[in-house]
């Protein structure tokens, strides 16, 4: 394992202090899991939009328009 040292600006850094209290969590461990959450997200997102460059709109649409038509909720169009 590695070390890195860390400039936090004040406010930030009582922060964590206040959210590893609350969270019965080591500063490390909130660091830890804050990076990870953040790393998660990124790649998600990455993985998502490399999807979405792939996507091929004409047969989603295909696909859909097979779908019985019927009651239709809020949420539910294709633009």
């Amino acid at each position: 394992m590695s070390q890195y040292a860390l400039r936090l600006p004040d406010f930030l850094l009582e922060q964590a202090r206040k959210s590893a209290r609350i969270e019965h969590a080591s500063m490390n461990q909130l660091f830890v899991t804050a990076i990870a959450e953040k790393l998660s997200a990124l790649e998600t997102e990455r993985l998502l939009s490399e999807r979405a460059r792939r996507a091929d709109e004409a047969a989603a649409r295909k696909v859909l328009a097979k779908v019985p038509h019927g009651e239709t909720r809020q949420g539910d169009e294709v633009d």
